[in-house]
């Protein structure tokens, strides 16, 4: 069930009438009835892999009791740790990466003259299984180093990894985070719902008018790049920039408004990623809960940044070919991450990967700021090629064409409403980059008639232009 449907609408509008006026007496009652929610909402994808978000559950739920019953014996502690890394991967492994390493494999006798009957598996990737899987496996590791205490209650923990807006496409909660609020009675806030909507209007204004429609014009482009020139191609992979951040913000928004008028507030995955100065400040900004995971749990692990500038570069490749590889069994994902890599490494040799924690200010924003806010977009951009493109050879059939004398001719695809579109939206993710989402603030000092016409005109575009119902691009990882 998509996020961008009637479908969602109607599903959603009578959970939220059950939750708070059928179910809001007790916090038992809320959290069991948002549980079946959730195993409803996933079950709606393919009911059989409940199976497998089940298992999952089981299998984290009881090994961060057995690890905490063995505090003090930390061989025993080790164990259970690796059983549930391990299990946990195997999963993993299996349902999204079992034929990539097959055909690799292959591949590799075929070079080495060697002949081996070629087959695979008509697997189907379980959706959301990259991010509920994290989610146990940051749950059992913090029980591992005594940040929290097992949870005594399976229905709260089973909520805490299946709550239905995040367990598709995240953000990857915390159990410090989101579990506390699981337990604590939640009761309705006009304010914090009408902030909701808010949010969950401008994620599908990200979604449906910026990312689906860019989609129109990146597929065409993509599916065909030596049908066109080196210029269309520029405007193809920016235009793939917007839509991977419409879609995927835009996703997260939606969730994270949802959850708001539930009385949950979930980890904000986006912060204005493309006002980035340098890529050390773009990667703080972009699927922020997936970038704090891996430095968390396997960079600070491997040593961070305190070793010596061999064993920086080390671990530097691993988190970002980890990332890439996270997204999906191709090697364009693993290009995509070394790239990262490549543009991080001289920040962080330099010591200048920290430079710019805040977002940009009215007070440094001048001639040099802009000029590197274009820069890291143009890195980004290049990035996002591979990571587009269905093979290494495509991407670099891609770039090559962008080289091309072909840059400097008319480009033949110039969807002038899309970049009319992209700049107001540009104007106002701009206007309210302090804030946790660009319209949270926007417009309030207005008068109310101003700021209602307003909300019409988004809601409007949004059912305008609703028909295509491309599916989130971030349901694949």
């Amino acid at each position: 069930m998509l996020f961008n449907t009637v479908g969602f609408a109607v599903f959603f509008s009578i959970i939220f009438l059950l939750y708070w006026f059928v179910f809001n007496k007790r916090l038992r009652d809320q959290n069991i009835f948002l549980l079946f929610v959730s195993f409803a909402f996933y079950s709606f994808w393919d009911w059989r892999f409940l199976f497998l978000l089940f298992f999952s559950i089981g299998l984290d739920f009881y090994i961060g009791n057995r690890i905490y019953l063995n505090s003090k014996n930390q061989s025993r502690k080790k164990i259970w740790l690796w059983l549930s890394i391990l299990a946990n991967l195997s999963f993993l492994g299996f349902f999204k990466y079992f034929n990539f390493f097959i055909d690799n494999f292959t591949d590799f006798l075929t070079l080495l003259g060697l002949k081996s009957n070629h087959w695979s598996l008509q697997i189907i990737l379980p959706v959301g299984i990259s991010f509920y899987t994290f989610h146990g496996l940051s749950y059992v590791i913090d029980i591992y180093k005594d940040k929290i205490k097992p949870e005594k209650s399976l229905i709260d923990y089973s909520l805490f990894v299946s709550f239905f807006p995040l367990l598709v496409a995240g953000p990857i909660e915390r159990a410090t985070h989101l579990l506390p609020q699981i337990k604590m009675k939640r009761n309705f806030n006009y304010e914090n719902a009408v902030n909701g909507l808010r949010q969950i209007l401008w994620g599908l204004v990200k979604k449906i008018v910026i990312a689906d429609g860019c989609a129109v014009y990146v597929n065409m482009i993509y599916d065909n790049p030596s049908n066109y020139s080196g210029s269309t191609l520029v405007i193809g992979a920016i235009l793939f920039s917007f839509q991977i951040y419409g879609d995927f913000s835009g996703y997260t928004d939606i969730a994270l408004g949802v959850a708001r008028l539930l009385g949950i507030e979930l980890l904000q995955n986006f912060s204005y990623p493309y006002f980035s100065r340098d890529i050390a400040e773009f990667w703080r900004r972009w699927h922020i809960s997936l970038s704090s995971w891996f430095r968390d749990y396997v960079y600070i692990p491997l040593g961070g940044s305190n070793g010596n500038k061999y064993e920086i570069i080390r671990n530097t490749f691993i988190i970002f070919i980890l990332s890439g590889f996270w997204h999906g069994a191709n090697w364009t994902f693993v290009i995509w991450g070394s790239l990262n890599a490549i543009f991080f490494l001289p920040l962080l040799l330099r010591n200048k990967n920290r430079e710019h924690l805040k977002i940009v200010t009215g007070n440094d924003f001048n001639l040099k700021t802009i000029r590197q806010i274009f820069l890291t977009f143009g890195m980004v951009t290049f990035a996002w090629i591979f990571f587009r493109s269905n093979s290494i050879n495509d991407a670099l059939n891609y770039v090559s064409i962008i080289f091309s004398k072909t840059l400097f001719s008319l480009p033949e695809i110039f969807p002038k409403m899309i970049f009319a579109y992209l700049f107001l939206f540009i104007c106002i993710e701009w206007r309210g980059r302090n804030n946790r989402f660009a319209i949270e603030y926007f417009g309030l000092s207005w008068r109310k008639q101003i700021r209602i016409v307003f909300y019409y005109l988004l809601s409007g575009m949004v059912l305008y232009y609703s028909g295509k119902e491309f599916q989130f691009l971030y349901f694949q990882f």
